[in-house]
C-alpha cells in the first residue's frame, strides 16, 4: 500500500472534529497512550483502552506506517503508596508485583505489547531535568516545603483541550497546600517526601514526581518534543492531559501532540464503574468466563469514543454471536479443506470503515451479512463459503477475532450456549443486522418470524438474547 494513497480521518479531541491524518514525519507515526496506575489489578476499563490503541497501532501498520507505540505504567503515586502501607510490601516491590499480574492478564486477553514500555521510576532523572527546565523558563516554582508547582498563569493557552476557564479549573481538582501555591489551580510537579514514603534526591530535596509530569517527561525522552497521536480515556482530558499540554508546550514552545484521541468510559448497568460502588469488573474474572474474542467483539461493537454500558447480557450475547460464527467457519473448513482462496472485497470494505476514525462498529456489523452468506453457500455446497471465511479470518485478526482453532474454541465455549437451532440463530442474526441498519420494518418482521419459530428476542444496545416461548 502506498501511504500517499491512504486518506484516513481521526477525530481530534483538541479541535473537536475529524481531521485527515497527516503525521509529522512522512511514513512514521509516534503514538503514546496513557497506561495503568498499578495500584490494583487490571479491570475491564483498562482492557478497553489497551484494546483500542492496540487496534489503532495495528491498522496504521496495515496502512504502511512505521509505528512506534509507547504505553506507560504509573508505578509511583499516592494510591500505590497507600496500598504499600496496607499490605506491608515496599512500594517499588508492590508496583513490580502488580505489573507482572497486569502483563499476564493482558496476554490472556490477546493484547500485544507496545513498542515501548515506559515507567515513571525509570525516568526520575528525565523528570527532574524537565522540571528544572520549567523553573528556568519561568513556568514553575519551588515552594518552601520542597514541593514544585507549575505556574498556570505563565501559560495563557491553558484550557485549550478541555475548554475550561480559570473559574471552573478547580472543579474536580484536589487542592493541597494552598498556602504554598501562587494560585490554587497551580499543580504539583514534584512532591516533597513524607516520612516512610519512597523518595528520590532532587535539587529541591527528597521527593517524588507528580502524576502529570511523568507522561510529559517520558514522552520527551522517548520521542523528542512532538508526537503524532496521544491517547487515553476521556476521564483524563482534565486535568491530566490539559496539564501535559501545558508542561510540554511551555518547555519546548512546540505543539506537543498533533492529534488527541480519547476513548469512552465503562459503565456497569448504567452506573460508572468504580471500586467505591463495588462494581469493578476484573479482567481476569471475565476471562475465566468468556473468550478474549467475546470481550473484544463486545467492546469494539460501538464507537470507541462512546461509553460502554456493560449489562448482564453484553458478554453472553457477544459469545453467542461468536459461537455461531465459529461454527460456520468450522463447517466451511471441514467442507472445503483444500480451498485457499479469499474474498478481497471484504478486506477493502473493512479498510474503508477503519479509515473513518477507526470505525470498528461498522466493520463488525458487516460480519452478520457475511456469515449469513456463508450459511447459504454451505447449503449450496459452494466453495465460496470457505473463501469468505478465509478472508474473514485474515482481515478480522487485526481486531483480535477468529484467530483460535474453531474446534478448540467451540469445545470450550460452545457448550455454554443455549441449544438454539441454527435456522433460528440465523434469523436472529439477520434481525440484529437490520436493527444496526435502522431497518425497523424488517426488524419487526423478523421478530414475528422468531415468535412463530417459538423464540422471543430481548434486545440491548450491545446485542440480543433468545428465550424459548
Amino acid at each position: 500500500m502506498n501511504i500517499n494513497e491512504v486518506i484516513m480521518k481521526i477525530y481530534n479531541s483538541l479541535t473537536r472534529r475529524k481531521e485527515e491524518f497527516v503525521p509529522l514525519e512522512e511514513g512514521k507515526v509516534r503514538m503514546y497512550a496513557c497506561g495503568i496506575t498499578v495500584s490494583g489489578e487490571a479491570h475491564i476499563g483498562h482492557a478497553f483502552q489497551a484494546i483500542i490503541y492496540d487496534v489503532f497501532r495495528k491498522f496504521l501498520e496495515k496502512k504502511g506506517y512505521k509505528v512506534t507505540y509507547a504505553r506507560n505504567y504509573t508505578d509511583v503515586d499516592d494510591k500505590i503508596i497507600a496500598r504499600s502501607r496496607e499490605t506491608g510490601i515496599p512500594a517499588d516491590k508492590y508496583a513490580a508485583m502488580m505489573i507482572d499480574k497486569i502483563d499476564a492478564v493482558m496476554k490472556r486477553a490477546d493484547v500485544d505489547e507496545p513498542t515501548l514500555w515506559l515507567k515513571a521510576t525509570e525516568n526520575i532523572g528525565n523528570i527532574i531535568s524537565f522540571i528544572q527546565g520549567l523553573i528556568d523558563g519561568g513556568h514553575a516554582y519551588a515552594a518552601q516545603n520542597g514541593d514544585v508547582y507549575f505556574d498556570v498563569d505563565s501559560f495563557p493557552a491553558y484550557g485549550q483541550l478541555s475548554g475550561r476557564s480559570k473559574e471552573d479549573m478547580l472543579d474536580g481538582v484536589r487542592v493541597e497546600n494552598d498556602d504554598e501555591k501562587k494560585n490554587p489551580y497551580d499543580f504539583a510537579l514534584w512532591k516533597a517526601a513524607k516520612p516512610g514514603e519512597i523518595a528520590w534526591d532532587s535539587p529541591w530535596g527528597k521527593g517524588r514526581p507528580g502524576w502529570h509530569i511523568e507522561c510529559s517527561a517520558m514522552n520527551r525522552a522517548a520521542f523528542g518534543d512532538q508526537i503524532d497521536i496521544h491517547g487515553g480515556g476521556r476521564d483524563l482530558v482534565f486535568p491530566h492531559h490539559e496539564n501535559e499540554i501545558a508542561q510540554s508546550e511551555a518547555l519546548t514552545g512546540k505543539r506537543f501532540a498533533k492529534y488527541w484521541t480519547h476513548n469512552g468510559l465503562i459503565k456497569v448497568n448504567g452506573q460508572k464503574m468504580s471500586k467505591s460502588l463495588g462494581n469493578s469488573l476484573l479482567l481476569g474474572d471475565l476471562l475465566d468466563k468468556y473468550s478474549s474474542d467475546a470481550l473484544k467483539f463486545a467492546l469494539l461493537s460501538g464507537n470507541y469514543r462512546n461509553d460502554i454500558n456493560i449489562t448482564d447480557d453484553l458478554f453472553p450475547s457477544a459469545e453467542a454471536h461468536l459461537v455461531r460464527f465459529y461454527t460456520l467457519i468450522d463447517r466451511a473448513e471441514k467442507a472445503f479443506p483444500d480451498e485457499t482462496g479469499k474474498a478481497a472485497e471484504i478486506d477493502k470494505k473493512f479498510d474503508a470503515a477503519m479509515e473513518d476514525d477507526f470505525n470498528t462498529a461498522l466493520a463488525l456489523s458487516d460480519l452478520f451479512g457475511y456469515f449469513k452468506e456463508v450459511a447459504r453457500l454451505l447449503e449450496a455446497n459452494d466453495p465460496e463459503a470457505r473463501r469468505i471465511t478465509n478472508q474473514i479470518r485474515a482481515t478480522y485478526a487485526l481486531l483480535g477475532l477468529f484467530k483460535k482453532d474453531p474446534a478448540s474454541y467451540l469445545a470450550q465455549y460452545g457448550a455454554k450456549e443455549e441449544d438454539v437451532p441454527a435456522e433460528v440463530r440465523a434469523v436472529a442474526d439477520e434481525r440484529f443486522a437490520a436493527r444496526r441498519e435502522k431497518n425497523w420494518a424488517k426488524s419487526d418482521e423478523l421478530r414475528e418470524k422468531l415468535r412463530a419459530m417459538g423464540y422471543a428476542v430481548k434486545d440491548s444496545k450491545e446485542g440480543y438474547s433468545l428465550e424459548k416461548i
